[in-house]
């Protein structure tokens, strides 16, 4: 058996894409446009793990409310230093829901409210301001 992909509905590609490879740094791995359907399907993948992918689906004209997405659970990813990766999500105005209090783990959250989970590569970093003492915001 081999892991392919999760996929999460997206309300607007755009802006879901800015999240995933402007923020996180996920690559567009492939895309297919599915004009009978009315969706396109956007594959992107980890830049040192692409082949374990994250399946964006985008219905077209679709109103349909996706909820809080909290019935999902969440996505993880290891990212090379937490603090990096947090600072630049909060500079695109994503909130740290969990900010990396312990130099580990933090949780944000995608446009369509998929939770995040963001996990330092090996050790924990020492922690560090503004994070240490940042309270959570909302829920993830």
């Amino acid at each position: 058996m081999k892991y392919l992909h999760a996929m999460v509905r997206v309300r607007d590609l755009d802006e879901s894409l800015r999240f995933w490879c402007d923020g996180l740094g996920l690559r567009e791995t492939r895309r297919k446009d599915v004009p009978q359907g009315k969706f396109t399907l956007v594959y992107l993948g980890a830049p040192d793990n692409p082949e374990s992918e994250v399946e964006l689906t985008y219905n077209w004209g679709s109103e349909e409310d996706y909820g809080s997405a909290r019935n999902f659970g969440h996505l993880a990813f290891a990212v090379d230093d937490i603090y990096a990766i947090c600072a630049h999500l909060e500079s695109m105005g994503v909130t740290i829901n969990r900010p990396p209090r312990d130099g580990h783990m933090a949780f944000v959250r995608s446009p369509d409210l998929i939770s995040v989970e963001l996990l330092q590569k090996g050790e924990a970093l020492a922690p560090a301001e503004p994070w240490a003492s940042m309270p959570n915001a909302g829920s993830w």
